[in-house]
């Protein structure tokens, strides 16, 4: 459990809760429309687990090299 607290802790991921933070508090005193809030919301979302998810691929990229050449 403590080396997936220390991955949610990562600059990445402190920056879209502080956004969403932020966005959240300005669509709830109306300094912002809720429509753009949920566009700006969105955006953050598809930033953050699209680059989760490439940052995942590219291990296992890399560990799947690494058997292949372990192979030969």
């Amino acid at each position: 459990m403590g080396r997936k607290l220390t991955k949610l802790i990562d600059v990445k991921s402190i920056v879209t809760l502080a956004l969403t933070a932020v966005f959240a508090f300005l669509s709830i005193t109306g300094k912002i429309m809720p429509e753009y809030f949920m566009e700006i919301f969105k955006l953050i979302i598809i930033f953050y687990f699209g680059s989760q998810v490439g940052k995942r691929e590219a291990l296992e990229g890399k560990e799947t090299e690494k058997d292949e050449s372990d192979n030969r």
